[in-house]
C-alpha cells in the first residue's frame, strides 16, 4: 500500500505514525500554512519564497505547503530549497500546482501529467511531502457532466506518477469560480471515479462550507480518503472569514480528521478573508494564535 510506505518515510518532527484504528492525540498533529494568502494578492505581493519561509516561520508555523506559482527561484533548486527550509525551521507539508486546463480538457492531459511529473519529483526530495492537485475547473464550453471523466483520468494517471516516485498524491476540491468540484453531488460524482489507493483528499473547511449542506458529514463520508486538512472560515454567507470568527466548527473537523486512518496529523491553514489581504503576514500569525487553542 502506498500508505505505508509513505508512513515509513515519515521523517522529519514529533509526529508518531498511528495504526488505522487508533486516534491522533493533540501532540501528533502539526500546524502548517499555505502561501495562498499571499498568492491572492497579484502584482501587490512583490517579494519571493523567501519572504514567505520567514513569514510563517515568524508566526510560529512548523510546516509550510507552497504552490507552482510562489515557489520562484527555488523550482529547480530542491536542494537549496531544503537548506532554506532547515534554516526556517520549517517542514514541507505539500507542493500543490493548478493548470489553465482546469484538468478538464482532454487534449491537455499529456501536458497536464508532465507538469505533475515535474511537482512530484521536486517534492520526492522532501520526506513525506505530498503533492496536492487543483480543484478541476471548467474553462471551455460544453456540457458540464462530460468535465468528471477527465478530471478523473488526470487526477488517475497523477496518482500512478506519484506511486512510483513514492509521493503520495491528493486532490484539492474548491468553491472558486467555475470548479467542477463545488457541491456535496460533485464530490460524489468525482470521488466515485478517483481510485483511493492512487488519489487521496485534501479538504478544504472553507470551500466545502460554501457548497454543501452538512461540512462533518462530507468529511465522515469520506475520511478515509483525507491525507491533510486545509483549515478555513467562512461567515454564515459564505464570505472569508478568520478562522475563528465564522462558522467552521474547528473542533468537530480536528475529531474527524484525527480518526481518518491516513490522516497525516498536519492542519494547514489557508486565508483568504479581506483581513488577510490587507496584511497576510499578521493575519496568518493572528490564526496560528487562534490554533493554539486546540493545537500548542
Amino acid at each position: 500500500m502506498l500508505v505505508l510506505f509513505f508512513q515509513r518515510h515519515i521523517i522529519e518532527g514529533p509526529m508518531q505514525v498511528k495504526s488505522r484504528n487508533e486516534r491522533m492525540t493533540v501532540k501528533d498533529l502539526k500546524v502548517g500554512c499555505q502561501t495562498f494568502t499571499w498568492e491572492m494578492l497579484g502584482e501587490r505581493f512583490a517579494g519571493g519564497p523567501d519572504d514567505l519561509l520567514k513569514a510563517i516561520a515568524d508566526a510560529g508555523y512548523a510546516g509550510i505547503e507552497i504552490t507552482d506559482t510562489m515557489i520562484g527561484r527555488y523550482a529547480d533548486r530542491p536542494a537549496e530549497f531544503a537548506t532554506a527550509l532547515r534554516s526556517a525551521g520549517l517542514t514541507l507539508v505539500s507542493f500543490a500546482f493548478g493548470s489553465k486546463s482546469g484538468f478538464t480538457l482532454k487534449e491537455s492531459i499529456g501536458a497536464d501529467l508532465e507538469t505533475a511529473k515535474r511537482w512530484i519529483d521536486f517534492a520526492a526530495a522532501f520526506p513525506g511531502a505530498l503533492v496536492s492537485m487543483g480543484s478541476a475547473t471548467v474553462v471551455s464550453d460544453g456540457p458540464r457532466d462530460d468535465r468528471f471523466p477527465i478530471a478523473a483520468e488526470f487526477y488517475n494517471k497523477a496518482g500512478e506518477l506519484g506511486r512510483k516516485a513514492g509521493v503520495e498524491i491528493a486532490v484539492h476540491p474548491s468553491s472558486h469560480h467555475n470548479t467542477l468540484l463545488f457541491d456535496r453531488a460533485d464530490y460524489d460524482r468525482i470521488f466515485a471515479l478517483i481510485d483511493p489507493s492512487l488519489v487521496g483528499w485534501v479538504p478544504d473547511t472553507g470551500h466545502i462550507l460554501r457548497g454543501h449542506e452538512d461540512m462533518i458529514d462530507t468529511l465522515t463520508t469520506y475520511r478515509d480518503r483525507i491525507r491533510y486538512v486545509h483549515l478555513k472560515d467562512v461567515d454564515a454567507g459564505g464570505t472569508w472569514a478568520m478562522l475563528g470568527k465564522g462558522v467552521c466548527d474547528t473542533q468537530a473537523v480536528i475529531d474527524v480528521a484525527s480518526a481518518a486512518p491516513h490522516f497525516n496529523g498536519w492542519l494547514v491553514l489557508e486565508e483568504e478573508s479581506e483581513t488577510a489581504a490587507a496584511d497576510p503576514a499578521a493575519a496568518v500569525k493572528t490564526n496560528r494564535q487562534t490554533m493554539h487553542g486546540y493545537v500548542a
